[in-house]
């Protein structure tokens, strides 16, 4: 198999996977949450050889395999025994902006099996296509979310031929696209999109109270679409917007980068979602139907000025323009920018799998790097308060398994199994490009 390098012409060797003992089995005990959550986990590498791994999930049948997404445009089969299959279960990359190898934000960035994969074998993918014809001159690029279904005759290969694009949506800007999809226990479709890009939430493809609180767009927002209700889909009939004002798709509002969402495989199965800051705050949020998360009027729980971005006002308004409060993310840090420790979280997972019992019900997450300068990503978990309303209590997550305790590597995303055990997705570069791209369990 042949990876290219996004933006040039080179080829890189396949990726390739890291014996290692087998998963353990999994849990049949309903999860609580640990008294004392760990301060530390060891990370033991699984494959290696990806450009830029943004997402693995697993098969919804029995066999054990891995699907890892990479933003560079293919999705790879690794299976149960570890092994990661040469060709590609699919490649988008011909149908995808040409990425830039420096740093890009666009890309294939999402990936969701149909709930009943198992007898229709329907997939779904998120990829960043060139602006559709009759798309608004001058912007950027048009997103797809596109069906696909897998081969009649190979399980490990999808059918490219049988791509039905189910949603497009025009982005001014190359960044800020969000990106990983995710299908609800209520069945439907949910879509994380950014607000367009540049910055502040302004300029070029912004309305201007910002896209983030725009309701005629679905910029700025997660959506939740029925992909089995009607063509290209249905929009579920209790979607917050159906038959008033504002588009029918939008599920919540008011983020800015939704980059990683994720459901709880457990309790309440709470929809996380890590949005990322524009320069002072970075934040997660659960994200509720209807509910408004406050980009651009917010950043975090702080009062934002678009015209002046760096200073957080003393004032701003705490309702939105239909008087619905604005609701306070869960967990914040600063942005290295202004002083603290990250300059793009990363959306994981609440844990629930049996390899790590003092993390059960804690949520992992990260942060893409303390500086755009080095490789250096973190790993934080999150715990609920005994304060009902309260911020969530984080900790970093010392690296017990590396000599100075550190990720030392761009953190791109994260995943989990079947068992509900937590993968890191690593890279040694921030852009698309070379073979630098790892794969981690997380382990005691």
């Amino acid at each position: 198999m042949l990876l290219l390098i996004s933006g040039c012409g080179k080829t890189q060797p396949p990726p390739t996977a890291i014996p290692s003992p087998s998963s353990p089995p999994p849990t049949t005990s309903t999860p609580t949450l640990a008294a004392t959550v760990p301060t530390g986990v060891g990370l033991a590498l699984v494959a290696q050889g990806f450009t830029s791994p943004v997402g693995l999930v697993p098969s919804p049948d029995e066999t054990g395999r891995l699907f890892i997404v990479d933003q560079a445009g293919t999705i790879q089969v690794m299976t149960a025994d570890q092994t990661v299959l040469s060709e590609p279960f699919l490649d988008v990359r011909d149908r995808m902006v040409r990425l830039s190898p420096g740093f890009d934000e666009r890309g294939l960035l999402g990936f969701a099996f149909h709930p009943a994969y198992k007898q229709n074998g329907r997939f779904f993918v998120y990829y960043s296509a060139p602006l559709r014809p009759g798309g608004p001159a001058g912007w950027n690029h048009t997103s797809h979310i596109s069906e696909f279904r897998v081969s009649a005759s190979d399980s490990n290969r999808a059918d490219p031929a049988s791509e039905r694009i189910v949603l497009q949506v025009d982005e001014p800007q190359s960044n800020h696209n969000a990106g990983q999809i995710v299908f609800g226990p209520d069945g439907y479709l949910y879509i994380p999109l950014g607000d367009g890009g540049a910055g502040n939430d302004r300029g070029l493809g912004h309305s201007t109270i910002g896209n983030g609180q725009d309701i005629s767009t679905l910029l700025g927002k997660i959506l939740r679409i029925d992909v089995d209700g009607g063509a290209p889909y249905a929009i579920p009939p209790d979607n917050p917007f159906t038959g008033k004002d504002g588009r029918d798709e939008i599920f919540a509002l008011g983020f800015r980068n939704p980059f990683r969402i994720s459901f709880d495989t457990g309790a309440d199965h709470a929809l996380f979602a890590g949005d990322v800051g524009q320069g002072l705050w970075e934040e997660v949020d659960i994200v509720v139907k209807g509910g408004n998360y406050g980009w651009n009027i917010k950043e975090g729980k702080h009062c934002f000025n678009p015209t002046n971005p760096g200073v957080s006002p003393p004032q701003c308004p705490d309702i939105d323009a239909s008087g619905q409060p604005l609701i306070d993310p869960i967990i914040e840090y600063r942005n290295a920018a202004a002083g603290g420790m990250g300059t793009a979280v990363i959306g994981g997972f609440v844990y629930r799998g049996s390899a790590i019992p003092a993390l059960q019900g804690a949520y992992i997450f990260g942060d893409f790097t303390s500086s755009s300068a080095r490789p250096d990503g973190k790993l934080f978990v999150a715990t609920p308060p005994t304060t009902p309303g309260a911020t969530w209590d984080m900790t970093e997550l010392r690296i017990t398994t590396s000599q100075d305790g550190r990720l030392n590597a761009f953190l791109r995303s994260f995943g989990q199994d079947g068992d509900g055990e937590l993968y890191v997705l690593t890279a040694d570069v921030a852009g698309p490009a070379g073979n630098t791209g790892k794969i981690y369990r997380i382990v005691p």
